[in-house]
């Protein structure tokens, strides 16, 4: 009989793999299949004393732990539902979600403990710490219960970015997250033997359906980093683990390749010339991609990319280089896999073909790009957003479609590109339809830019916000003393100077209508939501941006 809840896979995994790791933290713990059952027992215990029931919410609002995992499977498998939060939320953003999923018990780990509202933690019936898991309150003491989930019940309720205003929780039921599992299966079979070095968020859908429940119902091993996943931390963690299987967002890999590729093969006259001969370049790439598995440990098998958009030249190195890549794309309302390649299957700036079991088709199309947005049927789809039916019958159609809101390209052999957020499209002048993710890529090819983003300001200009890598930028003004007076002169001389570059770099490469009218340079990172995607209506008004940045950051070219 196949498995449909999380109560059957917590109690088959918990017995089958007993003795095996389940979770190790760097420096820390290692913890058995069992002893995390046995962990599970006793945060369940907890909640039934505080007077948690069946159905009841648990949010979790923790870094990432072996007591993350537990924390999970004990809310879900006692038919309680869990409430996820991202770390990077801020204390008023979480009592907001609190507040409207109305959970009743709260897991925290200690650092964001801190930032919780004291109105916040009064409201709850219990607080247990993650790192040890004991309780910090307990405002009721009155006895639970809790019941076998059945398949159709909400396991877990999560809210994307952008709460601030109003929190949009998805439903995602026991039967959406364990067919995910399958999913997962037909697309990259994983075992038990297999080493997970986990840097993501696990309260992101992407990480926890994949990087969590995944390996937990193969019997693997998952490993977690005390710090934050800087370089400092991740490189010397990636040679002790010699990962199997890593999940990272193209943010990461971006950064990997434009500071310590493209900087160095860029770095010269010489070097750019014969880097731009396509026979040198996949020469250089195949060096530098074994370099860079042996950085990841050696041992890797799968690199799961996925949560935005991967840069072109990022993917074009990492397909020349050798590197053991995979393409995913999802949303939180699909839990989250619709479509990817695994490696030896990747095609360029693709992302793939529809997952197993995954039915896409587009609508809308336009005759001339032939784009449209993108919908898709997967029996792993969300039940809605909680107390919003409206949100949810805008984008689950009657025949049980979900419009995803991205304009999808799908070619002869199936496999779909991602062109952007249907809402980000900007309407020019003549009624062109105007994507800023494709004038974002070109940006983003250029050696000195770290991150960039394309708006549409008064009077319809097009400008791009750009930010960039100082480290470049650097090294562009090596001999400043023979013209400049200061080193601050010569920045800012410097700066300008690449933004009137950019601006003529980009307008010879997209079409007439996609002209950028002014490039503008930001010196400090953008604004983003705790997935640490840009938060792009900040910057959809300059009047707004520079009350935001109290006008003092920019450098107008």
């Amino acid at each position: 009989m196949a498995i449909q809840t999380f109560y059957e896979l917590v109690r088959q995994s918990t017995e089958r793999h007993a003795d095996r790791i389940a979770y190790t933290m760097l420096d820390g713990e290692d913890v058995t299949y069992r002893e995390a059952a046995d962990r599970m027992n006793r945060i369940q215990e907890m909640l039934l004393s505080a007077g948690l029931h069946a159905g009841d919410k648990v949010a979790l609002f923790s870094s990432s732990m072996p007591n993350w995992g537990v924390s999970y499977f004990a809310v879900v498998s006692a038919g309680m539902v869990i409430v996820p939060i991202l770390p990077g939320f801020s204390g008023e953003e979480v009592d907001k979600i609190l507040e409207h999923a109305e959970a009743k018990a709260l897991l925290v780990s200690d650092k964001l403990y801190g930032t919780l509202l004291k109105e916040t933690i009064d409201r709850l019936n219990i607080v247990i710490r993650t790192k040890n898991l004991k309780v910090l309150t307990q405002r009721v003491e009155e006895p639970g219960s809790k019941a076998i989930p059945q398949p159709d019940d909400v396991a877990a309720l999560i809210y994307t970015s952008g709460t601030t205003s109003s929190p949009k929780g998805v439903m995602l039921s026991h039967r959406a997250l364990v067919a995910h599992l399958d999913l997962c299966r037909g697309f990259f079979p994983i075992h038990a033997e297999d080493r997970f070095l986990s840097v993501l968020p696990l309260s992101h859908v992407y990480e926890c359906s994949i990087g969590l429940i995944y390996p937990f119902a193969e019997g693997a091993r998952v490993f977690y980093l005390d710090r934050p996943p800087a370089a400092s931390a991740l490189v010397p963690a990636m040679r002790r683990v010699r990962p199997t299987i890593m999940l990272i967002v193209p943010l990461v890999i971006d950064k990997i390749y434009r500071s310590q590729v493209l900087a160095k093969f860029t770095s010269n006259k010489v070097m750019r010339s014969l880097y731009a001969l396509s026979p040198v370049r996949r020469l250089l790439h195949r060096i530098a991609g074994r370099k860079l598995f042996g950085v990841f440990g050696g041992c890797l098998r799968f690199l799961g990319i996925g949560g935005a958009k991967l840069d072109t030249m990022t993917e074009r190195f990492l397909l020349e280089s050798g590197m053991p890549y995979a393409i995913g794309y999802g949303l939180t309302e699909t839990a989250p896999l619709l479509a990817g390649a695994v490696p030896d299957n990747v095609a360029l700036g693709t992302t793939g073909p529809a997952a197993p079991g995954v039915e896409l088709r587009l609508v809308n199309i336009n005759p001339e790009t032939h784009q449209g947005e993108l919908v898709a049927r997967t029996p792993c789809l969300m039940k809605g957003y909680y107390k919003n039916p409206e949100a949810t019958a805008e984008v689950i159609d009657a025949d049980g479609w979900f419009h995803t809101g991205d304009l999808g390209e799908l070619d002869a052999n199936g496999r779909l590109s991602i062109k952007g957020r249907l809402k980000n499209m900007i309407l020019g002048p003549g009624g062109e339809n105007i994507y800023p993710e494709d004038i974002e890529s070109v940006l983003n090819t250029h050696v000195c830019i770290e991150e960039a983003l394309v708006t549409e300001q008064e009077g319809h200009r097009l400008v791009a916000f750009v930010h960039f890598n100082h480290e470049q930028l650097e090294r562009s003004i090596a001999d400043w003393r023979s013209t400049w007076k200061t080193h601050q002169e010569a920045i800012e001389a410097k700066s300008e100077q690449l933004c009137a570059e950019i601006k003529e770099y980009v307008n010879e490469k997209v079409n007439r209508f996609s002209h950028l009218s002014e490039v503008i340079e930001l010196k400090e990172d953008f604004i983003k939501t705790p997935s640490m995607k840009i938060r792009r209506f900040l910057y959809n008004n300059l009047k707004n941006l520079n009350k935001i940045r109290n006008g003092e950051d920019s450098v107008n070219c």
